[in-house]
């Protein structure tokens, strides 16, 4: 009996620490936002105690919850949905089944996740691209790509580029009624990485040059030379997506090597070699002086990481080094950001970074907003904050397509 009531006081203890989050005083439903917060966290606590003891590594049990919320390919009375491949690339379509005087734009998404988790059949994703094909009487296309661990970074891209290319096929618009002039590739979190890489390696392709209209992007991962830049101090502890849980999940989509992510938490994991690339990235030129508050930029150690990641310098990997000519080949851009959203300054650089080179973009900043909400839309917690992100979204692609 005498080591029940210690071992229950330690519990009490190690819970709290869980239930006591700072949720920002302006989130809406802050204690869904909180409870969320807290068994994602705990979730990931789980991941590191069963990859300790060697039952599964860091990332799987995310998998194991996110695949009981899978949906089937259901139709109804306004939509055809079909789940089919691109050569051997699972995608879902979303197909409206009423006659179309002209042919429809059509909107491929691209889902987050870290290129570990997720897919476009989660409920939340499901919803998402039922309402946009409804209300913007558009087809949709979501991209199942293959996923980290076991296929490394650059395979996810690879796959996203091979379906939208696939996609892209004169017969294949034909098919799906598609008008070719107004295609739009959007994605959230990791998947608007995906999706402005898509785009600007299409646009370098003579034979897919100028066929994408416009893109879109939901709170974009966009580089992973400095991870201490002010979002990422501010909200290294949610809500909802940590510092640590962010780093570890996006490694695993380069390497099994477990030092990356140790460096990468200590802003020292970037090879001597990419210094020239970090002015591509210094938030002390390109962030608006309202983010920058009390924070002093400092240049991230280089050198120190003993491994050789060559993917770390890649631009494919982080869009926001690409240089000014390069970044002037992108089409119209949508941006969406959170205020407390541990990304939220990757997306406002490259918004000014666009806007500098003379790209058409339209940014919305939400003060009220956190990462990845959209995909927290669907049962059980319905979060309403993702519906005012959801309605944003569909009003710049109804106005811009």
């Amino acid at each position: 009996m005498g080591w029940k009531i210690p071992s229950f006081a330690l519990f009490c203890i190690f819970f709290a620490y869980y239930i006591y989050l700072p949720i920002p005083e302006n989130i809406e439903e802050r204690w869904k936002v909180g409870l969320i917060t807290i068994l994602t966290k705990f979730a990931s606590l789980m991941n590191v105690l069963l990859e300790n003891v060697g039952i599964m590594r860091y990332g799987q049990l995310f998998r194991i919850i996110l695949a009981m919320d899978l949906t089937k390919p259901i139709s109804d009375e306004n939509l055809t949905v079909i789940d089919t491949d691109f050569s051997d690339i699972p995608v879902r379509l979303y197909l409206p089944t009423r006659k179309s005087e002209r042919r429809r734009p059509a909107i491929i998404f691209i889902h987050g996740g870290a290129m570990t988790q997720g897919s476009c059949k989660l409920s939340s994703y499901d919803s998402l691209s039922r309402w946009t094909a409804k209300k913007l009487d558009a087809v949709v296309l979501g991209v199942d790509f293959r996923q980290a661990p076991q296929y490394l970074f650059p395979v996810p891209l690879e796959d996203c580029v091979f379906a939208v290319k696939f996609f892209l096929q004169d017969k294949i618009l034909m098919k799906y009624g598609v008008d070719p002039t107004r295609i739009c590739i959007t994605g959230d979190s990791s998947g608007g990485l995906l999706a402005t890489s898509v785009v600007y390696l299409l646009q370098n392709d003579p034979e897919f040059k100028d066929k994408i209209k416009a893109q879109a992007l939901i709170y974009p991962v966009l580089q992973v030379f400095d991870t201490l830049v002010p979002s990422h101090q501010e909200y290294a502890n949610g809500p909802f997506l940590t510092r640590e849980m962010a780093i570890k999940l996006f490694c695993l989509s380069l390497t099994m090597d477990e030092a990356l992510p140790q460096a990468m938490l200590r802003n020292q994991h970037m090879p001597e070699e990419s210094r020239h690339l970090f002015k591509y990235v210094n938030w002390s030129v390109y962030l608006p002086e309202k983010y920058k508050k009390y924070h002093v930029y400092t240049e991230p150690t280089l050198g120190n990481l003993k491994s050789l990641h060559p993917l770390l310098v890649d631009s494919r990997l982080s869009p926001l080094v690409l240089n000014d000519s390069q970044l002037q080949t992108l089409p119209l851009t949508y941006i969406l950001t959170c205020e407390h959203d541990l990304v939220r300054d990757d997306g406002l650089i490259y918004a000014t970074r666009l806007q500098n080179v003379g790209v058409q973009v339209t940014h919305d900043h939400l003060e009220d907003g956190f990462h990845a909400a959209i995909s927290l839309t669907g049962p059980p917690m319905y979060i309403q904050f993702g519906f005012k992100i959801r309605d944003k979204y569909i009003c710049w692609l109804e106005e811009n397509l």
